[in-house]
């Protein structure tokens, strides 16, 4: 009778290894095979920034650029809202322009538009992106290349602009502007 016991739990067990089994499997292709684009590559997914929190979305690009200053041993950055003017002024005209680069459509510099805004201190660098990801993905590709890298690990800088402009098909234009201490202070 024991024999018949264990061979009973034994089968139980088997059969419900097999339908744990099929529901997985049943569940790995649960959202379909990818759309893929007329190139044959998988279609981007789209972050939708409008679902956000804008000052999260900020603040959460702060936080991690801040921990990576801090990793470094630099001092932390504050937003400047001169420098996010002049930075969302640039992400929604890198959209009417429809290529990521660092001139206006009117020809201005990062130079020139953060003084437009009335930035009297340092502008160090501006690093911009064009994509469908995230603010953090943004992030680790611009650390991930060096020139941009050097921009937001600049030592100098204490002050961060920070904005973007999402366009109806979900492409995102990504602008970040460092700037420091007044030219008097900078040595």
């Amino acid at each position: 009778m024991a024999f018949t016991v264990r061979t009973g739990i034994r089968m139980l067990n088997i059969k419900w290894l097999l339908v744990f089994s099929v529901l997985w499997l049943s569940g790995c292709n649960a959202l379909g095979s990818p759309k893929l684009g007329p190139d044959g590559k998988p279609l981007p997914k789209i972050y939708k920034l409008n679902r956000q929190n804008v000052a999260e979305v900020k603040f959460r690009m702060l936080d991690a650029v801040n921990a990576l200053r801090v990793a470094k041993g630099i001092q932390v950055l504050e937003f400047n809202s001169e420098l996010n003017a002049a930075a969302a002024t640039h992400a929604r005209d890198m959209s009417i322009q429809n290529r990521p680069w660092h001139f206006g459509s009117d020809g201005s510099s990062p130079l020139d538009r953060v003084a437009r805004v009335g930035y009297e201190k340092v502008f160090l660098g501006e690093t911009i992106s064009e994509t469908y990801e995230s603010e953090i993905t943004t992030l680790t590709a611009w650390i991930n290349s060096e020139n941009t890298r050097d921009v937001i690990l600049d030592p100098r800088a204490n002050e961060l602009g920070f904005a973007w402009y999402q366009e109806r098909n979900g492409k995102i234009w990504w602008t970040m502007i460092l700037g420091g201490k007044s030219l008097s202070m900078v040595q």
